[in-house]
């Protein structure tokens, strides 16, 4: 069956966002990033600065959450007030931006960067599923040469992401160790370039 959907996660600093873009425009596709928060922020009735901000951190769920069982409505006085939807939305945070996902897959022709895609796709048949990665010192000296970082910030920066990221896949797929066996394809960007990089990926999705 023709790939119809490819999901593209990433290390911070291994270019999976260049990448991405570069596959879908090769095959003709969607590409959707930031496009899933917005959607999903639609859905839940909230800012999508809101919806970033849950993916990051459990503490602003409850708030989130919060918001989206409220529809907010305009009283005489200019004032949002909220009362209770009819129908209540998830119980929790995460199964709105997985719901989101898994809506934009079943649209098709549609390469999908982040947001633990793979994991949430995870079956589909159609679904090409790939890590971008290279080792935490390659990716460092890019973050040195691409956001003006010391040597000693970007070292800490993708530690830290590495961190957020297995604290995600947890969170949001009950995923305790992160696997090769969780994608179709795993590409290490040490020695590979982005356009190399995405020859592979559009091999892969075209047969």
């Amino acid at each position: 069956m023709a790939t119809a959907v490819v999901c593209i996660s990433r290390s911070l600093g291994a270019g999976g966002e260049e990448i991405g873009a570069s596959v879908a425009r090769r095959l003709k596709y969607r590409y959707m990033d930031g496009a899933i928060i917005m959607k999903a922020a639609a859905k839940a009735h909230v800012s999508p600065a809101d919806v970033v901000a849950a993916e990051r951190k459990r503490p602003l769920i409850e708030r989130i959450v919060q918001a989206i069982t409220t529809t907010a409505t305009v009283d005489p006085t200019g004032v949002l007030a909220g009362h209770q939807a009819a129908n209540p939305p998830p119980s929790s945070y995460e199964p709105l931006i997985i719901e989101v996902i898994c809506e934009v897959g079943d649209e098709g022709r549609v390469v999908i960067a982040a947001h633990g895609a793979s994991m949430a796709l995870a079956g589909k048949s159609d679904c090409l599923r790939v890590l971008v990665t290279a080792s935490p010192d390659t990716r460092a000296q890019r973050l040195v040469h691409t956001a003006s970082m010391s040597e000693r910030d970007a070292k800490k920066t993708v530690k830290a992401s590495d961190r957020d990221r297995r604290s995600y896949l947890k969170r949001f797929y009950q995923i305790e160790e992160e696997q090769p066996t969780h994608y179709d394809l795993v590409i290490n960007t040490d020695i590979l370039s982005s356009e190399q990089a995405a020859d592979l990926i559009v091999t892969a999705a075209q047969g």
